[in-house]
């Protein structure tokens, strides 16, 4: 898909992607990120599908998958700190937005995230699911703990809250079992 939404075509506002592959996929069993979605690692379908939604720039947080990579400053304290390293890091290189996606998550599409990049700023993500979010970078709250829970800090920088469509709940979801994995490959089918 092209991503003819995509935000980054907008005037003055630069897309950036963060992909969140930190966590101890425990339940999993093993690495979330390098899982087979299809014949393609799972970190390397959810990068294509940022760069099909407009992002210049796409990074991981918490782990180096042979993408840029920024390393969280609180392994296993929950995803916040991975996201406001991540924001630093697009900051940094000149972007204005970020999209925010967990590696667990590898079924979503450019459909699925088009309400969320068409919200204006400071962004937004599905009600009851922080993530996918898209938000601006400089809404994020920076001095946020790196423990924070994700909501709160989607609540800190004023996203807005749309509501989830159903038919997307599962891939939002996504994988974070083996058994979730195999539903989520079969629905793809």
């Amino acid at each position: 898909m092209t991503g003819a939404f995509a935000a980054s075509t907008l005037p003055g506002v630069a897309l950036g992607a963060i992909i969140l592959v930190g966590g101890a996929s425990s339940r999993m069993g093993a690495d979330k990120a390098a899982q087979d979605w299809g014949g393609r690692r799972a970190v390397d379908r959810v990068a294509d599908l940022a760069r099909a939604a407009g992002a210049e720039r796409v990074i991981t947080a918490g782990g180096d998958y042979g993408l840029p990579f920024v390393a969280d400053p609180a392994p296993l304290a929950g995803p916040a700190g991975g996201v406001l390293a991540g924001v630093r890091a697009l900051k940094a290189a000149g972007l204005t937005r970020a999209l925010v996606l967990a590696v667990d998550a590898p079924t979503l599409s450019c459909a699925d995230l088009a309400p969320l990049l068409a919200a204006p700023a400071p962004g937004a993500f599905y009600d009851g699911h922080p993530l996918p979010a898209v938000m601006t970078l400089a809404a994020t709250p920076l001095d946020a703990p790196p423990d924070w829970a994700l909501k709160r800090l989607v609540e800190s920088a004023g996203l807005a809250a749309l509501p989830c469509p159903a038919a997307i709940m599962d891939r939002l979801r996504g994988a974070n079992t083996p058994s979730e994995r195999a539903a989520l490959l079969k629905a793809e089918r």
